[in-house]
């Protein structure tokens, strides 16, 4: 399990993120506002548009999803459940918690959860 110095270092690295999310998001909502506001001339400019405000929306849920996720992770911290996989309970390592601090599997849940997800997404 991680220590305390430790986890304060992630926790640092997580509250960073974290707003750097919140600058990223809010940039990406101002773009969609500047790209509504462009004149459209023809259907070429609209199929940019569209697809440049697609983009930034595609962009903003996934930082949006990440966001959440190091909420999480910081509610753990002051839980004192941080770094602890949701699946099986065994600690995390630490290797893997600098590598992405708000993980919530270890590495072989994690490999467990993908194919699930892959299978179900088959069906």
């Amino acid at each position: 399990m991680p220590n305390k110095s430790q986890i304060d270092e992630l926790k640092v690295i997580l509250l960073e993120r974290r707003d750097n999310i919140l600058s990223n998001i809010n940039n990406s909502r101002l773009n969609i506002d500047q790209l509504k506001d462009q004149d459209i001339k023809d259907d070429l400019d609209y199929a940019e548009l569209v697809s440049d405000s697609f983009t930034e929306g595609m962009i903003a849920n996934h930082q949006l999803e990440e966001f959440k996720q190091i909420e999480e992770a910081l509610v753990k911290i002051s839980k004192g459940t941080y770094g602890i996989c949701d699946m099986c309970g065994i600690v995390i390592p630490l290797g893997r918690l600098k590598a992405k601090p708000f993980a919530k599997f270890c590495t072989e849940c994690r490999t467990a959860y993908e194919h699930e997800f892959v299978r179900r997404a088959k069906n």
